[in-house]
């Protein structure tokens, strides 16, 4: 077998490879890893900020970095039960420690690890209510994956905000300072 024929085989055999190792649930597997970046981002930016600076506010016309936490879990308990036909609410937004809020957000994140690990390619085509979770469009349904891709984009957002408030108290958000 001559240099030529060798790597035309192991382009084809290499081909048959990846496309045995492909998932058979290419959507859904990428939401569920977007999922999992902001899940871990989010519960160590909550983690790094002090007890003591959940009350801090950059300005008096904001929230406050707790208040933010609180925001992130409840939406998320909300957008996660609803899918589930249930809509719990944690009330995170009553509380104000920081033990308080980071076991709220961990609460929150447990009910969509289920949501998320079910999710299939078919199960993310069915229709739910365009209601579980803003910014709602004019239909009043749109996909699962729809749904969930907007909870990850809305938790991305968060994380954005919130990476600012670690910042003016000196500190390095999780994503620029990796372990």
């Amino acid at each position: 077998m001559n240099r030529y024929s060798r790597i035309a085989l192991g382009a084809v055999l290499g081909g048959a490879f990846t496309l045995q190792g492909q998932t058979p649930n290419p959507l859904s597997t990428e939401v569920k890893w977007s999922y999992g970046v902001i899940k871990n981002n989010l519960l160590k930016l909550a983690e790094k900020m002090p007890a003591e600076n959940y009350t801090f506010r950059p300005t008096p016309d904001v929230e406050t970095f707790g208040r933010r936490v609180a925001h992130i879990a409840d939406a998320n308990m909300s957008v996660c039960t609803g899918l589930n036909g249930e809509r719990k609410s944690l009330d995170a937004a009553s509380k104000t420690s920081k033990a308080e809020l980071v076991a709220a957000l961990k609460e929150s994140f447990a009910a969509c690890d289920g949501v998320f690990d079910a999710l299939t390619d078919v199960t993310a085509r069915e229709m739910v209510s365009s209601r579980l979770g803003g910014p709602f469009p004019p239909d009043p349904n749109r996909s699962r994956l729809a749904t969930l891709y907007n909870l990850v984009r809305h938790s991305n957002e968060m994380y954005g905000y919130m990476a600012v408030y670690l910042r003016l108290k000196g500190i390095v958000p999780p994503t620029s300072a990796p372990e």
